[in-house]
C-alpha cells in the first residue's frame, strides 16, 4: 500500500480544488510530489502542511506572488510583511463599507446623490406648498449643482436654508413656478422679476441662491450648466431666469454672462 493521498484527497483534506493545488504547483509555492510505482503522485505529510500553510496565507489576503517569500522568511520578515496585508486590507474593508453605504443609500434614491442635508430640504418644500414637479426639477439641479461647483454646494444649502425661512422669498418663488406656465411675454413676468430682484437685494443674504454657485474656475460655463439646467430659451421658464440675471447684472451684482 502506498503512503500518501492522491491530489483529489490532500485537495479535499486541506479545503480547495485540484485546480487551485495545481496552480499552487505552477507557481512553485508547493512542490508536486514524485510519481509512486503505481504511476500516481502521492502527498505526504510535508506536502499537506505547505498546503495548508499556502491556502491559509491566501485565505487572508496574502497576494500568491508573495506568498513563497513569505514561507521562508524569518519570523521578523514575515511579521512585517503579515503586518502590510493587514494594512492593505483594512484599507480595502474602508473601501468596501463606504460602496456598502452607497449601496443601502441607492434603496432611498436621493440620498446616493445627495447629502442628508439638502435631503432634507427637499423633504421640507411640498409643506412650504412647492408642487412635486418642482422640487423633483430643483433635485436634478442640485445634482448636478454638486458635481460641477462641489466647493461651494454646502454653503449654497446654507443659503436655500435661509430663503426657505423667508416667507416673502417663498412666496415670490412659489409665483415664480406658477408664471412658468404664461405666455413668454405675459407683462406679469417683468412685475414678478421686479419684486424678485428687489426684495433679494434688499437682503444680500438671498442673493446666494443666484450668485453662490459660481465656480472658482470655468465659472460662466458650469454657472450655465446649473442655472438653465432644462431651461427652454424661448419659455417663460426661461425669460424668468434671463430677466432676473439681467436686473441683478444692472444692480451690479456679479453674475457669469451667457457667452
Amino acid at each position: 500500500m502506498s503512503d500518501g493521498v492522491t491530489i483529489g484527497q490532500a485537495a479535499a483534506f486541506v479545503g480547495v480544488t485540484v485546480k487551485t493545488v495545481r496552480h499552487y504547483h505552477k507557481l512553485g509555492l508547493v512542490e508536486e510530489p514524485e510519481r509512486d510505482g503505481s504511476g500516481y503522485r502521492r502527498y505526504g505529510s510535508a506536502e499537506l502542511l505547505r498546503l495548508v500553510r499556502v491556502r491559509t496565507l491566501a485565505a487572508a489576503g496574502v497576494p500568491l506572488a508573495e506568498i513563497g517569500m513569505l514561507l521562508d522568511a524569518d519570523a521578523a520578515v514575515f511579521a512585517a510583511a503579515l503586518a502590510d496585508v493587514e494594512r492593505q486590507l483594512t484599507v480595502r474593508i474602508e473601501e468596501l463599507a463606504a460602496q456598502r453605504d452607497v449601496l443601502h443609500r441607492l434603496v432611498d434614491g436621493d440620498r446616493a446623490l445627495l447629502p442628508d442635508r439638502a435631503v432634507a430640504l427637499l423633504e421640507r418644500m411640498p409643506g412650504l406648498g412647492l408642487p412635486p414637479a418642482e422640487v423633483a426639477a430643483t433635485r436634478e439641479g442640485w445634482v448636478l449643482a454638486r458635481a460641477l461647483v462641489p466647493e461651494g454646494f454646502d454653503d449654497y444649502l446654507g443659503h436655500v436654508e435661509h430663503a426657505l425661512d423667508d416667507p416673502r422669498f417663498v412666496a415670490l418663488f412659489k409665483r415664480g413656478v406658477e408664471a412658468m406656465a404664461w405666455e413668454p411675454d405675459d407683462p406679469r413676468i417683468d412685475e414678478l422679476v421686479t419684486s424678485f430682484v428687489e426684495h433679494c437685494l434688499a437682503d444680500p443674504a438671498l442673493l446666494k441662491i443666484v450668485t453662490g454657485l459660481q465656480a472658482r474656475s470655468e465659472t460662466a460655463t458650469r454657472y450655465r450648466l446649473v442655472a438653465h439646467h432644462g431651461d427652454d430659451r424661448g419659455s417663460a421658464a426661461g425669460r424668468l431666469v434671463s430677466l432676473v440675471e439681467s436686473k441683478l447684472r444692472s444692480a451690479g451684482v456679479r453674475v457669469p454672462g451667457a457667452g
